[in-house]
């Protein structure tokens, strides 16, 4: 028989119901509150996330500092996992690797030797591979460790303690950066340069209330690992600095290279922050074979060391700002980092938080490791004057002592009673070797007590006195300024500040479109296609059942597209955009929103310069610029407001200086275009009188040069301007009948 597992007392009386709602709240509130406080978010203190403190107080504990030798890596690992964080080996090395990558940190706390890992994505070495140690600045984040410097707390095996924070002597947080997503919040800190942030730290030591503004005025912005150009403006820095949230815009940096005969090539020498070279160079490669972006005939990876890609124009006309300004619009040559500065305040409360209170928490910080590491070491000197006090009195007594520890059965009892010393004094004495007998000794005593005293006077008249302080802590960060001035290799400032060029976005449009001349045809039935070339002869085209030729007219791909409806609406499309020859094309109410009861009008290539003249069935009309025509949206603009049955009907290009009305009724009337209004959207005033019917033709000409008209057979007729006296008149005129020889059907063009 196996063992009886059932519960106690037969029955289910140890089952305790409990509302899921309320399980659910407490057990995903307990997870929350561990990723926000053990995992993703950095204390603003020290800049680390528990996984990276442990690591480097681990290679501290093992002695691995800058002046020692390397030790694998794997061996760190497993000492990191073992004793403080019981989390999977590879997460740790993954953390480790990142410390040592110049290309992720700005300042490595990790000193890597073998392969690290690279810009283009490629993942570092095993880690029984490769081998690591501390760099200065990790010595500086534990300077003070042993001192009582932070609180410590228990590991999670009970067996051993760790710090709950470093003390941090180097700005961390912000010259390193870090990014972490929790449970309902997220942290994104790009790096800073050290030598700016200790200069608004020292500022603000003066001036505890400087404002964002000022201390932008020393930490204009990012300083990034990979350089590159930041182009936001100096208003959107602070803004992103005071309220903690924003971003910032990359650039890659790029120059021009001079083949001679003037030719050329772009040499791109510095990549955005965080973007992988290899995949970045990957999605050009797609873009080019996608024909997207035209003005680029190749892009080669000539990197060593250092980044050099090199991208080569189509040809030497092309123009270098505009292709890269493609460039920019299409990949990752232009990134955004994010500024998200959510923190671990106090190590307890995650906020976000302004530059100003970052750097003032961190002051703080500084402040009460000096007055922890001074008090340890006040006690320390305290035990020490002890024991020396200890030392002197057995020295002016010598023999007495020597006879006391020779004769006495409890030498330490009768010490302590004939010369009234502590315990520990007594013990000191005890220990005391016959070498240090020598006459010489007492005068080291007495100089090592006369030391101590006056170090001691210094400690406490430095925890005395708040001014002193923070003159320490100002020294301090003083001494790390220089070690990481911008003098320095490492200090440099790397990232630059620039505003982004202007260029015309219509032009940058035009530059990721292959040119190529198209035919644009509409059917009957409002199907749209381009067809490749341009084609005279639309005879032999064919259409679905029941369909047939709208208007077919020549393109470019470059070209943007007007179609005007009879609802007096304009749509813009792009002739890059529309299906192929194959097929019939695609209806265009699939790719603009037109209302059922309308139909197109009219399409025609789009010409900024140009005006038109637009009417409706019932004889209104104006004049409308074409760039006011232009629509973004697919929803279109309305341009002419007209009712039902009135309708938009007429859409002529303006030229010269007079306007021919032809109504339906087969009467004329011409008039100066100066009586027609110009505007983006409207009714329209009347162009002619009618007692019946409407409009049927409009044709704007110069006076000048006469009217003329094509009739049926195709002849030509004009019209000069003496023989049109009879039709001259007013806008809004009834007019006269036609000119003998006009066409039937009441049109200019036959």
């Amino acid at each position: 028989m196996g063992q009886d597992i059932s519960p106690p007392s037969g029955g289910d009386d140890n089952i305790v119901p409990v509302d899921l709602k309320a399980a659910l709240e407490e057990r995903y509130l307990a997870y929350a509150l561990s990723t926000i406080m053990h995992r993703a978010l950095p204390d603003v203190r020290d800049g680390l996330k528990p996984v990276h403190r442990r690591i480097v107080y681990a290679m501290s504990e093992m002695g691995l500092r800058p002046n020692a030798a390397f030790r694998k890596c794997a061996k760190i690992v497993g000492e990191v996992m073992g004793n403080y964080h019981p989390h999977g080996d590879q997460a740790i090395y993954d953390a480790l690797a990142r410390l040592a990558q110049d290309f992720s940190l700005r300042y490595p706390l990790v000193n890597g030797q073998g392969n690290f890992g690279n810009i283009d994505g490629d993942s570092p070495a095993a880690m029984r591979y490769t081998e690591s140690k501390m760099t200065a600045v990790a010595e500086l984040l534990l300077e003070g460790i042993g001192e009582d410097a932070v609180d410590f707390r228990e590991t999670y095996d009970e067996s051993n303690s760790e710090p709950v924070v470093l003390p941090g002597a180097f700005p961390n947080l912000l010259a390193n950066g870090a990014s972490g997503i929790a449970v309902g919040m997220a942290t994104s800190i790009p790096p800073h340069n050290a030598h700016e942030l200790c200069d608004a730290a020292l500022n603000l030591i003066k001036h505890p209330q400087a404002t964002v503004e000022k201390l932008v005025e020393f930490i204009p912005g990012p300083d990034l690992p990979t350089g590159g150009i930041i182009i936001d403006d100096h208003a959107t820095i602070v803004e992103a600095y005071k309220t903690g949230r924003g971003g910032f815009r990359v650039r890659a940096k790029w120059e021009i290279e001079d083949l001679g005969r003037g030719g050329y090539q772009i040499v791109i020498t510095e990549i955005p922050f965080q973007v992988q070279k290899s995949r970045l160079i990957e999605k050009i490669a797609e873009l080019l074979i996608a024909r997207r972006l035209p003005l680029l005939e190749d892009i080669r990876d000539e990197s060593a060391e250092d980044i050099r890609v090199v991208v080569v124009p189509k040809n030497r006309t092309v123009d270098a700002t505009l292709l890269m300004e493609s460039l920019f619009k299409l990949t990752e040559l232009e990134s955004r980092l994010a500024l998200n500065m959510n923190v671990l305040s106090m190590g307890k409360v995650p906020k976000v938080m302004a530059l100003n209170e970052v750097l003032l928490e961190w002051l703080a910080h500084r402040k009460d490791v000096l007055v922890r590491r001074s008090r340890h070491r006040l006690a320390a000197i305290d035990r020490r004057l002890e024991i020396l006090g200890g030392l002197l009195i057995a020295y002016l007594n010598l023999d007495e002592v020597i006879r006391i520890i020779r004769e006495e059965d409890e030498p330490k009892q009768v010490m302590i009673a004939r010369f009234t010393l502590t315990d520990v004094q007594a013990e000191a004495i005890l220990n005391m070797r016959l070498r240090n007998l020598r006459k010489l000794e007492e005068f080291e005593i007495r100089k090592e007590h006369e030391d101590l005293t006056k170090e001691k006077a210094d400690i406490e008249a430095l925890l005395a006195s708040d001014e002193r302080q923070w003159q320490t802590v100002a020294r301090e960060i003083g001494e790390v300024k220089k070690k990481y001035a911008k003098a320095t290799e490492l200090g440099r400032r790397r990232t630059q500040f620039s505003e982004a060029p202007e260029a015309d976005d219509a032009a940058i449009q035009q530059a990721m479109i292959e040119k190529e001349p198209v035919t644009i045809v509409i059917s009957e039935k409002g199907w749209i296609r381009a067809l490749k070339g341009h084609i005279a002869d639309t005879s032999a085209l064919n259409f679905k059942e029941g369909d047939a030729l709208r208007l077919a007219f020549p393109a470019q791909t470059t070209d943007r597209l007007l179609l005007v409806t009879t609802g007096g609406k304009a749509y813009t499309l792009g002739a890059d955009k529309l299906p192929g020859g194959r097929g019939h094309g695609e209806p265009l109410r699939i790719m603009v929103d037109m209302e059922n009861d309308q139909d197109v009008l009219t399409a025609f290539v789009h010409d900024p310069a140009r005006k038109l003249l637009i009417a409706s069935t019932a004889g209104n009309g104006f004049v409308v610029p074409e760039s006011e025509m232009i629509a973004n949206t697919r929803k279109g603009k309305q341009i002419m407001n007209v009712t039902m049955p009135d309708e938009a009907k007429l859409v002529v290009p303006v030229s010269g200086d007079h306007v021919a009305v032809v109504g339906e009724n087969r009467k004329m009337v011409v008039f100066p275009l100066a009586q027609v209004p110009e505007m983006s959207r409207g009714k329209g005033v009347r162009l002619q009188k009618f007692k019946d019917g409407g409009i049927s033709d409009i044709r704007c000409f110069a006076i000048a040069d006469g009217l003329t008209w094509v009739d049926t057979a195709g002849r030509s007729f004009m019209k000069s301007k003496d023989e049109l006296i009879e039709w001259l008149g007013n806008r809004a005129d009834a007019g006269h009948t036609l000119p003998k020889g006009f066409p039937r059907s009441g049109k200019f063009s036959g």
